[in-house]
């Protein structure tokens, strides 16, 4: 088992250098084994599971019932055998459950479905890439352990070795999705370029991420923005890109990702400090960089923070 000492110091800073820099990942092969032999193990924290309402009806006896999308690497997505779910929130799922010392049944769920399922009882958790927001809090708790980002990334052989602000896109061609949150942000940091008097931005559109790849690859594309997790996963893969820059995908707002739990069930506190024992021994930064997620890395867990406003 692992122990707070062992990983402590190592993993605050890795924490730590995760938030304050842009990240740059050498080419790793991120195991989609349903049965990894590095899979991370946590010991239980008393006084977390301590926090457990013991009068909770919980979806099914025995165990954490915890519904998880698995939409795409490296957040989750269907291992090696087609039949386990792994990926990050996976992970965080088995973990917490480990730390509450309470064993977690993972639920494969259809993301549209998540609201309703977990209103009506069919499982305790959603541990699936919802954000935070002022909306979802009025039916919801939130248990924050990830940030919401979008990357740039550019080749790996580009010169481009920063993109932290409107500025630095100006000239640029930049891809990003029609219709998308990160499509409204490149839009707003081109109008302020433009009324900076800098040049516009050329703004590219692909069907897939095959296409939006050799645009890059082949120079047509400056840079691609879209959501930092799936970019990530591929640039570890790949070796072909690399991270030049984080946006909140709520820009100009912080963005935050929370374990999600019917309202006033009680379970949003013991879930918190469950992240945060991970975050105080190590676990939390040694799954990040597991899962080359290190640039959305918080520095601690919150019950419901101020989430993105309504519409």
């Amino acid at each position: 088992m692992t122990t707070r000492k062992t990983f402590l110091m190592a993993g605050t800073a890795l924490l730590l250098s995760a938030i304050l820099a842009p990240a740059t990942f050498a080419q790793t092969s991120l195991s989609l084994d349903p049965n990894p032999t590095d899979r991370l193990h946590a010991e239980k924290n008393d006084a977390a599971a301590a926090l457990l309402p013991a009068d909770h009806k919980w979806a099914k006896d025995g165990v954490i019932s915890i519904a998880v999308a698995p939409w795409a690497p490296p957040i989750a997505t269907y291992a090696t055998d087609a039949t386990t779910v792994v990926g990050f929130d996976p992970d965080v799922a088995r973990l917490v459950g480990e730390v509450l010392d309470v064993p977690v049944e993972i639920v494969p769920v259809a993301w549209a479905d998540w609201p309703l399922g977990l209103a009506s009882g069919k499982y305790d958790a959603v541990i699936s890439n919802v954000g935070v927001t002022e909306e979802r809090k009025e039916k919801f708790d939130f248990s924050t352990y990830r940030l919401g980002l979008h990357g740039f990334y550019v080749k790996a052989d580009s010169p481009i070795t920063a993109i932290t602000e409107p500025k630095d896109i100006a000239g640029l061609k930049v891809i990003t999705g029609s219709g998308t949150i990160q499509e409204k942000i490149i839009l707003q940091w081109d109008e302020l370029n433009k009324q900076a008097g800098l040049a516009p931005v050329e703004i590219q559109y692909y069907d897939d991420d095959a296409a939006a790849g050799l645009a890059l690859a082949s120079g047509r594309a400056d840079t691609n923005f879209n959501p930092n997790s799936t970019q990530a996963y591929h640039a570890a893969q790949t070796g072909e890109t690399k991270l030049v820059g984080t946006v909140s995908s709520g820009w100009p707002l912080p963005a935050e990702v929370g374990i999600t739990t019917v309202k006033g069930s009680g379970l949003a506190e013991p879930f918190t400090a469950a992240i945060n024992d991970l975050i105080e021994t190590g676990l939390y930064a040694q799954l990040l960089e597991q899962w080359n997620l290190g640039a959305e890395g918080i520095d601690v867990a919150k019950t419901n923070p101020p989430g993105l406003p309504k519409p």
